[in-house]
């Protein structure tokens, strides 16, 4: 039993920190090619798991097999735009000026409902509002609305807009974030003193506290905080 445990606590760090190798990126956005390399992945680091009479390396081995050849992948379609159509594909216009590509939908097999849905997913419910709608390699929709259809932005109306950084984050669960105090050219003494201007008597009750670029302070308490 301790064996076992023992053998699947390795292969689950050594997977863990093949795919973060891999990349960062959300189910839906990854590649073809890189679905088929996790699903094997998986299969793979689940026989040893499964049989201790197997040696643990005969699982890991082809995992980092794969894990190169991922890797290797990813980099020539880094740099070459041929490998990367032949290797991803090539994003699909199927909606242009309002009209449905059929051709392209059948190529593709990609029937009617999936593109309405998709679109709905965009907030998008009327097909005759659409400029371009484009089914990029990783099956997600990218919707370009016409322009009159478009949300009315700032610069339309020319209105000059002040500049909104990122806030940062100062406080999480308690804990004191002091590179990000020192980012936004603050003390510890400051942070305590705004706090405690609030009723914050002590930085371990704070469940969030970040400053935007305006150097407003938000915060909230731990709900046991909130209760006393």
């Amino acid at each position: 039993m301790l064996l076992t445990v023992i053998r699947t606590l390795i292969l689950f760090v050594a997977v863990l920190i093949l795919l973060r190798v891999m990349g960062k990126r959300q189910i839906g956005e990854i590649q073809p090619y890189e679905l088929v390399v996790i699903i094997m992945i998986s299969e793979l680091a689940a026989i040893p798991m499964e049989n201790t009479g197997v040696p643990i390396l005969n699982g890991l081995i082809p995992i980092f097999v794969l894990v190169a050849a991922q890797v290797t992948l990813s980099y020539i379609s880094l740099k070459s735009s041929k490998a990367r159509g032949v290797i991803c594909g090539r994003p699909s216009i199927v909606i242009e000026n309002a009209v449905i590509n059929e051709d392209e939908l059948r190529r593709l097999r990609y029937n009617i409902n999936d593109l309405l849905e998709q679109l709905r997913a965009k907030d998008v419910f009327d097909i005759s509002d659409v400029e371009f709608a484009i089914l990029e390699t990783s099956g997600q929709i990218s919707v370009i609305l016409k322009s009159q259809k478009r949300p009315v932005q700032p610069a339309d109306l020319g209105i000059e807009t002040p500049f909104e950084g990122l806030p940062l984050t100062l406080i999480i669960d308690g804990r004191l974030i002091e590179e990000n105090l020192v980012k936004a050219n603050k003390t510890v003494g400051w942070l305590q003193d705004r706090l405690n201007k609030s009723g914050v008597k002590r930085i371990q009750d704070v469940l969030l506290a970040s400053l935007d670029s305006h150097g407003e302070l938000y915060y909230q308490l731990k709900d046991k905080v909130k209760k006393n």
